[in-house]
């Protein structure tokens, strides 16, 4: 009898698990939490039409993410300590309750209150949704499966803007958030049902001042992600002391760990040769995908003068490279080796990155969307990779935690590939605009102004022309920082361990 079946069946012989269903329940709950970044960026300019404050645009989506960065790391240990099916639970309730509340939000201010609350559940959605499949499967099997939770997000990106620009035209924006309680209540009951799992019942001592430490510390280390180069210079006295702030107490939060008896976070988990790796590298791809995603539309849209749908086609071919490669990865890990699939990402990852620099405004979309492709392809092999390898290495009682530290590092690579990439583009922007002697009239916000056909055409011959420059040079600028990190991501993947733990 395999390890995840002996931990599911040791205390419980009376019900059964019923795999299908409880497999079908996690990728709805997956598809819920995922689908939400998509669906919302659709909606926003209807919703900043509606409740106005267009200045608070940025914080709706950035504390949704702040809040599922902070807290995926506790659902992901109390997951471990407490069982899956019961933290997944209160996940769960947590993300509906913000989202019927963001439905009735009436002013922005309001809307990111009650989108706090949503990203606090949706922290335990991904990570315990991955462990619980962990737990499920066998290691031959659950390298098919990732394949299959891959596919959700895959799914959620081509649907999203879809649904969200029918329920925009037909409903109410409202209903963008409503959409997830049907969803939700489903997947609760299905799991309510059908998931039965053998906890040792036994008194757990939890690290609350750890689990405090860590909440502060990434919620503020996060705010300087965010904030900073936007609200305040990156040497402002605002983010040096908040910055300074964060280390204190990430530092304090290590200290607390090392002498805890049942620790927060385990660090002797990162000891592992596999698992360090992969943490690591999830952080350098997590950059690459923000990097992609954030500003490839502009580009599109901007410089090549393209429609909006087009711009995302662009990016939905990330989206379907994804789960291919998941799935051919699930089946690869098992024949050549969890080194030997991240290595074939790596590569994608860095052909993709390439040809993105090569790109000139005269490439056209399919160009673009070739690029993306490659670079999904890439991350397709090397998360199944990652997350499969990282399931295999540790035992039941700490692959919560595991899960949950892989998908926190991806998290903060984003946030800082967001401010790092962006500071890059910004500046780059700037200079070719003081350089060509436009600053008076013309400043980096001017470029939005690309982003509206019938705005674009009104601008002057000279103007618009220089600011496609600018864009297409600092977009390269971006491209060449992406390269950087794709190569750093394929340097990573060569210290994988050649044979894997069995």
């Amino acid at each position: 009898m395999t390890e995840a079946v002996k931990t599911l069946l040791h205390s419980d012989h009376s019900k059964k698990t019923n795999r299908p269903f409880v497999l079908a329940a996690v990728m709805l709950a997956m598809f819920m939490a995922a689908i939400e970044a998509t669906i919302v960026s659709t909606a926003m300019p209807a919703i900043a039409a509606d409740l106005g404050n267009f200045s608070l645009y940025s914080w709706v989506f950035s504390s949704y993410l702040l809040m599922n960065a902070v807290t995926v790391l506790i659902y992901g240990k109390l997951s471990d300590l407490f069982g899956r099916k019961p933290v997944l639970m209160i996940g769960i309730i947590i993300f509906l309750i913000g989202s019927i509340l963001c439905g009735f939000a009436t002013s922005m201010e309001m809307l990111i209150v009650f989108r706090f609350i949503q990203g606090f559940g949706a922290g335990a959605v991904m990570p315990i949704a991955s462990t619980i499949v962990g737990d499920l499967y066998t290691k031959e099997e659950r390298a098919k499966i990732q394949g299959y939770l891959s596919s959700v997000w895959g799914i959620s990106a081509i649907l999203g803007p879809a649904i969200g620009g029918l329920l925009v035209q037909y409903a109410n924006w409202k209903y963008v958030f409503w959409l997830n309680v049907p969803l939700g209540l489903l997947a609760m009951g299905v799991l309510a049902v059908y998931l039965h799992e053998g906890i040792e019942k036994k008194k757990h001592s939890i690290d609350f001042l750890g689990a405090a430490l860590l909440f502060i510390g990434v919620s503020v280390l996060m705010i300087v992600l965010v904030e900073g180069g936007v609200r305040w210079d990156w040497f402002s006295p605002p983010i040096v002391l908040l910055s300074s702030f964060a280390i204190l107490v990430l530092v304090l939060f290590y200290l607390q760990e090392r002498r805890a008896e049942d620790p927060m976070m385990p660090f002797s988990i990162w000891e592992e040769r596999s698992i360090l790796v992969a943490n690591l590298a999830s952080l350098t791809t997590g950059v690459m995908l923000i990097g992609i995603s954030s500003f490839l539309p502009a580009f599109v849209q901007g410089v090549m003068e393209r429609s909006p749908i087009v711009a995302g086609f662009t990016l939905t071919t990330m989206s379907i490279g994804w789960p291919i490669a998941a799935t051919i990865a699930g089946r690869l890990l098992l024949k050549i080796g969890f080194r030997t699939t991240s290595i074939i990402g790596g590569i994608s990852l860095i052909l993709g990155s390439i040809i993105f620099i090569l790109m000139t405004p005269a490439s056209g979309p399919l160009w673009a969307a070739f690029a993306s492709f490659l670079v999904g392809v890439g991350m397709g092999f090397t998360t199944t990779s990652f997350i499969v390898s990282i399931q295999s290495t540790v035992e039941w009682k700490q692959r919560g935690i595991a899960t949950a530290a892989n998908m926190f590092m991806r998290t903060l690579g984003s946030t800082i590939g967001a401010a790092l990439l962006g500071g890059i583009l910004n500046s780059r922007l700037q200079a070719h605009i003081t350089e060509h002697g436009l600053d008076g009239d013309v400043n980096v916000d001017t470029t939005n102004i690309l982003l509206n056909e019938e705005q674009r055409n009104q601008l002057s011959e000279t103007v618009r022309s220089v600011l496609q420059e600018g864009l297409t040079i600092s977009l390269q600028g971006v491209y060449w920082v992406v390269l950087l990190f794709a190569i750093i991501s394929f340097l990573l993947v060569l210290f994988l361990p050649k044979h894997e733990k069995q």
